[in-house]
């Protein structure tokens, strides 16, 4: 590993691409404590700064394994811009309601409301969804399943999963991205429209 440390990032980048763990590891070690100062640097908040730097790293791996990634600037500008976009959708995720809305157009919303709690069909559809996607991840090798577990039912940080399932970050991350994978895979023949999973 200590002589990939001296090769520049593209050749990381290109012998990642060709599996070479070490290479994403010598990566991440570059780059972490800037990714993750910028983002602090935004957020102000420690645990949303560790989740975005999270998903970061899950989209930097995953283009980089699908060869979307071209060479066309710094390997750390485009990092950065990753990490700005996803600040910028976790922002507009959290941002919090405005309640402007007239007694009239409240109560027309509420009474909306009340007719798509109460429609029948939806509520099966979804319960059908979600037993579907139980049945799924179920089929999915353990390590898998585990790690998808944790992040979307438990919504434990892939730190914590890591330390949870006493793993590297980089194989936390690498085992999402290969559940992603395979359900998406899953969900092609069933019909399913699967969420955004990294």
């Amino acid at each position: 590993m200590q002589h990939l440390r001296l090769e520049a990032d593209a050749n990381l980048v290109k012998l990642y691409e060709e599996g070479n763990d070490e290479a994403f590891d010598i990566l991440l070690e570059r780059y972490q404590a800037a990714v993750y100062g910028y983002i602090l640097s935004i957020v102000h908040d420690s645990d949303a700064a560790n989740d975005v730097f999270q998903d970061t790293f899950v989209r930097v791996i995953t283009q980089i394994r699908d060869h979307r990634y071209t060479e066309n600037g710094k390997f750390s500008s485009w990092v950065m811009r990753i990490a700005h976009n996803l600040i910028i959708d976790s922002t507009r995720q959290r941002r919090p309601f405005v309640d402007i809305a007239s007694d009239t157009e409240k109560e027309r919303v509420m009474n909306g409301a009340k007719l798509m709690t109460g429609n029948k069909e939806m509520e099966l559809h979804n319960e059908q969804t979600y037993r579907t996607l139980g049945e799924m991840v179920s089929r999915l090798p353990e390590a898998q399943q585990e790690v998808v577990r944790l992040r979307m039912y438990e919504h434990l940080s892939f730190k914590e999963i890591a330390e949870k399932t006493h793993c590297s970050i980089n194989t936390a991350l690498g085992r999402m991205r290969y559940a992603t994978i395979n359900l998406r895979k899953m969900s092609a023949t069933r019909d399913l429209t699967l969420m955004e999973l990294e």
